[in-house]
Parts: structure tokens; C-alpha cells; sequence
């Protein structure tokens, strides 16, 4: 069984955002597979997904303390400066981390670690709301 959704997340400040929750609420229909895989395709080149911590906030700033010394904004000698300071290292960073997670599903449920959970970077400080494709296959209960 497939099934194929495009889910729009909430705008969200620059730095790293849990979105577990936000992503299994619009993906009601989880419910009914026994076994599965839950593709996740990030459709924006300035934004990121990654599975960590769910637990510690401070794990979360923590990532955007570490990857804004990683990726510094105002570097000169780079030509991509058209949407503004932040563009060019977003692009960076979302390269790094990517735009894609495969999860597992079992028995209805995405079958992750207790303390993991799907990471939102947000790696512009306006960003907008972001599109994910999610992708269902496996089999029905």
C-alpha cells in the first residue's frame, strides 16, 4: 500500500525544531500499517531534517550554536548573496544535514528510538512555512 502526502509545516524561527507531533497529525492513516517505511522529502534547499534528542531543548540550540560556527554567516568570497546574509550558509547547512529521513513503521507507529525525534532546521531567520512530500509504503494491518 502506498499513499503520498504533501504536509506543510508552520513557519518557524531560525534554529533547530522538533516536528514529530506536527508531521504524525497530518499523517493520520499511519495507523493502518503493520510494517512500513515513512519517506520524508523536505522540498527547500535552506532547510533541514534529522533524527536526535527529543527530550532536551538545550539539545536543540546546542545544534544551532554548533552549526552557526560550522557554517558562519558574513564569510566573504562567496557570489550567492541574492536573498540576503543567511542564504548561502542555509544552503550549506541544509546540504550537510539533508532533506530526506526514511523511518520505519511498525504496528502503526513509527518505530524509533524512545528519545528520537524528527528535527526541523530552520536555517534562514525567515524561512516561511516548508512543504514535505511524505511517502507511506508497507503493508496494512
Amino acid at each position: 500500500m502506498w499513499r503520498q502526502t504533501l504536509i506543510t509545516l508552520r513557519a518557524r524561527p531560525r534554529g533547530f525544531h522538533l516536528v514529530t507531533e506536527e508531521i504524525l497529525a497530518a499523517l493520520p492513516e499511519l495507523g493502518r500499517y503493520r510494517v512500513g517505511l515513512l519517506h520524508l522529502w523536505l522540498q527547500h534547499t535552506s532547510a533541514s531534517l534529522t533524527v536526535n534528542e527529543n527530550a532536551d531543548p538545550a539539545v536543540r540550540r546546542d545544534f544551532e550554536r554548533f552549526f552557526n560556527r560550522l557554517v558562519p554567516q558574513g564569510e566573504s568570497g562567496y557570489e550567492h548573496d541574492y536573498e540576503g546574509p543567511d542564504d548561502l550558509p542555509a544552503h550549506f547547512k541544509g546540504s550537510l544535514l539533508g532533506c530526506q529521513l526514511s523511518l520505519p513503521i511498525r504496528d502503526g507507529r513509527l518505530a524509533i528510538g524512545t528519545w528520537q525525534g524528527v528535527y526541523l532546521g530552520e536555517h534562514r531567520d525567515h524561512g516561511g512555512a516548508r512543504k514535505l512530500m511524505a511517502t507511506l509504503h508497507g503493508e496494512a494491518s
